[in-house]
């Protein structure tokens, strides 16, 4: 057994069984003590595991203080190393995990009677300071919906590092790992919500999102080895998130992008993307055609697929959302929902999706179970306040 495969075997060992001891794995993997002391010295420099007297313990939760950078070519070598060994497995062998690289952001919310209109200041009718991000609020939503999740983000060195940090170890987040920058400041989001309708606008100050290293990309690789979804969105440095796409597609990990906000630079990976999930306004940027009524949707749809991508779903709010697969359409009624915040609706609807997607529904069940969860998730205040599989499964029968 070459090393890297010995020590991918101990990793897998710590996430089902949280802790190892070095007698147990020498026995096991036919080596020497000293052969699995070197190993596990190894892994916890690189922060994958914690190191205690006789063996190690899973490190799912890890605050990347030591600021890494750039090596220079580590990341071309890293693919080319995974597909001469082969890698690439089938989505039904993995275990229904999920991994997200996403954005952490602060976001600060005021509630107001209606949007102001240009040059107006409007009395706010209460204001909160809390966690977003898309990728955060998506790792959320996926938890919530039952799967084990690997969440990725980076945060700056400021007092909201540590706010990320608790945030997300509070959570049911499966695991998670936050690198930090000293280039930017964590990213933070200022949001409207009109007490009219529960609708938004949102602000975004992308931050030490937008700082991912190639170095810290490749770091995901064990992550991805055994996760049925890679998830993201375009909250971070394209390179980055490219980077991701190239080392998901290697491993035969299914990918799921979510092109918000939106940015021309998607085009250049659809054909390695799974499912791309364009809202209308992103839908009507990528295919030139204005989103009015199913129909012009269709029209989309067709149009990004000619583009390049292989399945389509355009969510579309209170019309529902629409699935092109393998030139068939199908279309998802939306869920009676009463609607009180709108914000983070797409965050948990693409979550939820990536969640039933890993666990093993197809493509068109998936997009249902997640218009389901999407309608609950909008009677709550707060982008991350998600609802559970209990409740989801209630409003699907309600149907």
């Amino acid at each position: 057994m070459f090393l890297e495969e010995r020590r991918n075997q101990i990793l897998k060992w710590l996430d089902e069984h949280d802790r190892v001891t070095v007698n147990g794995l020498a026995s096991q993997l036919g080596v020497t003590r000293e052969t699995i002391r070197t190993d596990l010295g190894a892994l916890a420099r690189e922060g994958l595991v914690q190191r205690c007297y006789g063996g190690a313990i899973a490190l799912r939760r890890n605050l990347q203080e030591k600021l890494i950078s750039e090596s220079g070519g580590n990341f071309e070598v890293l693919l080319e190393r995974l597909q001469a060994r082969q890698t690439v497995a089938k989505v039904s062998e993995k275990n229904g995990k999920v991994c997200i690289l996403g954005a952490f952001n602060v976001d600060i919310v005021a509630k107001v009677a209606r949007f102001p209109r240009g040059g107006e200041s409007l009395l706010a009718l209460g204001s909160t300071l809390g966690p977003g991000g898309k990728g955060a609020n998506q790792a959320m939503a996926a938890s919530c919906a039952g799967t084990r999740v690997h969440f990725v983000a980076k945060v700056g060195i400021d007092q909201f590092s540590k706010f990320a940090f608790d945030h997300l170890s509070a959570s049911g987040i499966h695991s998670f790992r936050l690198y930090q920058t000293d280039r930017e400041p964590t990213g933070s989001a200022i949001i409207y919500v009109s007490q009219e309708n529960g609708e938004n606008m949102i602000a975004i100050y992308s931050g030490a999102n937008k700082t991912f290293t190639d170095d810290e990309i490749a770091e995901l690789t064990h992550e991805l080895s055994d996760a049925s979804v890679l998830l993201l969105q375009l909250e971070n440095n394209f390179e980055a998130t490219r980077s991701a796409i190239r080392l998901a597609h290697t491993l035969g990990v299914r990918v799921i992008m979510n092109p918000a906000p939106f940015s021309a630079e998607v085009l250049s990976c659809l054909a390695m993307i799974d499912v791309l999930t364009p809202n209308e306004t992103e839908a009507s940027l990528l295919s030139g055609i204005e989103i009015v009524d199913l129909a012009s949707a269709r029209a989309a749809a067709q149009a990004i697929v000619q583009l390049g991508a292989r399945r389509v779903i355009i969510t579309m709010g209170s019309r529902g959302a629409l699935l092109l697969d393998n030139q068939q359409f199908h279309h998802i009624p939306a869920f009676p929902a009463l609607s009180v915040d709108t914000t983070g609706a797409g965050d948990a609807f693409n979550g939820a999706l990536a969640a039933a997607l890993a666990q093993g529904q197809s493509l068109l069940q998936a997009a249902t179970w997640a218009s389901a969860f999407a309608a609950l998730a909008v009677e709550r205040e707060g982008a991350s306040n998600m609802p559970d599989r209990q409740q989801v499964m209630a409003r699907l029968h309600q149907r």
